[in-house]
Order: structure tokens, then sequence, then C-alpha cells
């Protein structure tokens, strides 16, 4: 995007007074509640931008539901701000304020603050907003996923992002549990969790029992946790295998498992597999599931 060039139109020239901004917000919290859209021309945009800055939390919510009652024509100027804005409140503001517009315009800005801005609020924000836009967020928050430069924290708003999405557009992520990559493969399980527990269809049941048997040990063990939430006791033999699996997590995942579900036909599948045991953790866990499930058959 370009930046409107001229005297005193950079984003960051342009301050607003504590008593300019008060009076500003009044003005905008009037038409809001008259339900007019605030005026859109750059000048005042530019200030309503400059008031996201303000101290006062109320004020800075009425700049923001302002901006987003304008509208679209309000994005170019909110990317300008999430990008380049010195001061990390507006940046903070600017992004939450693109939430409410939920505009597909914004994601590539969205996703720049999001790899690159330094702050975990503005991080967050931009991952809120691209959960909001949809699923034209799905495939760019995926191929995240597999950068070695992406944290631990910012893999969990992806996947918060993600299930956001999953659970309002679930035929997304269909194809992306069939990916290449493993973290896609979890992350696309992880978004279609809800919809797997809810709908019984052929299609939502043959991703898990798929998934069970995944190539990678994260991946089942995703699968046998989202398995206890999903399947029902009598489909206990999918997780019986699974005690017997190369991965100590898979293996206490799928015991846990059984036990949420309620599945005492697998006590001698569990009884067995402790005698097989050799990790002392994996062998409690074991013991655990039994114990707990040979109480509700009493």
């Amino acid at each position: 995007m370009q930046e409107e060039s001229g005297p005193g139109m950079g984003l960051d020239n342009q301050e607003l007074t504590s008593e300019e901004a008060l009076q500003l917000a009044e003005v905008l919290k009037k038409k809001l509640d008259e339900q007019q859209v605030p005026s859109s021309d750059q000048e005042s945009l530019r200030q309503m931008v400059s008031g996201l800055g303000d101290q006062r939390g109320a004020l800075r919510l009425t700049f923001a539901q302002s901006l987003g009652a304008v509208g679209e024509t309000a994005v170019p100027i909110l990317c300008e701000s999430l990008k380049h804005n010195p001061n990390v409140v507006i940046r903070r503001a600017s992004a939450k304020t693109l939430n409410i517009i939920g505009s597909e315009k914004a994601l590539p800005n969205l996703l720049e603050a999001f790899q690159t801005d330094p702050d975990p609020v503005v991080q967050g924000s931009s991952a809120g907003a691209m959960s909001t836009i949809g699923a034209q967020s799905i495939e760019p928050l995926l191929q995240m996923l597999t950068k070695d430069n992406c944290s631990a924290f910012q893999v969990g708003l992806i996947n918060l992002a993600l299930g956001f999405i999953g659970s309002k557009a679930p035929e997304a992520f269909i194809k992306a549990t069939q990916s290449e990559n493993a973290e896609i493969r979890i992350a696309a399980l992880g978004a279609l969790s809800e919809q797997i527990q809810t709908s019984r269809n052929e299609t939502n049941v043959g991703i898990l029992l798929n998934a069970l048997k995944d190539q990678s040990a994260e991946v089942r063990a995703e699968a046998a946790t989202m398995a206890g939430k999903s399947l029902e006791a009598e489909e206990y033999q999918c997780l019986t295998e699974l005690l017997h699996d190369t991965d100590s997590q898979v293996r206490k995942n799928a015991a846990l498992a059984l036990m949420k579900m309620d599945g005492v036909q697998a006590i001698e599948s569990l009884n067995n597999a402790v005698k097989k045991e050799e990790d002392e953790q994996v062998k409690a866990v074991f013991k655990v599931a039994t114990t707990q499930l040979a109480r509700r058959i009493e």
C-alpha cells in the first residue's frame, strides 16, 4: 500500500491532544449512537487512528468502533498503522480494529505483523483478525507452521485461529489432513476436532481413524486424545492397538482415551499391555485407566 504524502499526513505526525481526543470521541460516540457512519475522508481517518493510541480505554474503544463502522475504506490506513506506527498501543488497536472489519484485503499485512512484530499482543490480535477473515486465512496459517522460525507461542496462536475457522468452515481442512507435513496434519485435525466430536458422518470418522494410523507419532497421539472425546465405548478396538505403539506418548494417550470413553471392554487389553510395558510412567497410566474402568462395572 502506498502512503499518502504531504505536510502533516504521516501516521506518526498527527497526534491528538487529550482534549481533542475527548471532543472527537464524543462526536463519534453520538454518531454511533444514532447509527450514522463516521466521516471517511483521509483527515478524519487519520484522527481516528491517532485516537487509537489514547491511554483511556473507553476512548480507544470509541475510535475502534468508529473505524469499524467505516469498514473497508479504513482498511488501508489501519494496515499502514499496523505495519509502521512506532506506538505499540496503536499497532495493537489497529489489529483489533481490523478484526472488527474482517476484510480479506488486510490479510497480507496481518500475516506480516504476525510474523515480524515483536509485541505478543499485536501477534495475538493479528491472529484473531485472520481467524475472523476465515477460510482465506487457512493456507497461509498452515504454511507458517512449517517455518523453522515459527515460535511455540505463534504455533499456539495459529492453532487457536485455525480451530475458530474450523468450527465454521470444517470442509476447508479436509484436504489439509492429507498434507505431507505432520505439523499441518496435526493442525488440521485440531481444527476439525469440534466437527468430528459433534458430527458422526463417514468423512469425519474416516479422518480420525486414518489419523490413528498416521506415520507421525505426534499425529497419532493427537488422534488418540480426540478419539476419547469422539468415539463410542464399543469402538474401543481402534485404540487397543495403540497400547503397543512404539511411542510412549501415544500409548499413554490411548489408555487415557479408553478411560474417557468408558471402554470397559478394553480392560483385558490394558492388563496385557501392562505386563509387556517397560516404561514405568506409561505402566502407571495403564494401571490408572484399568482401575477406573473396573470401578465402572462394579
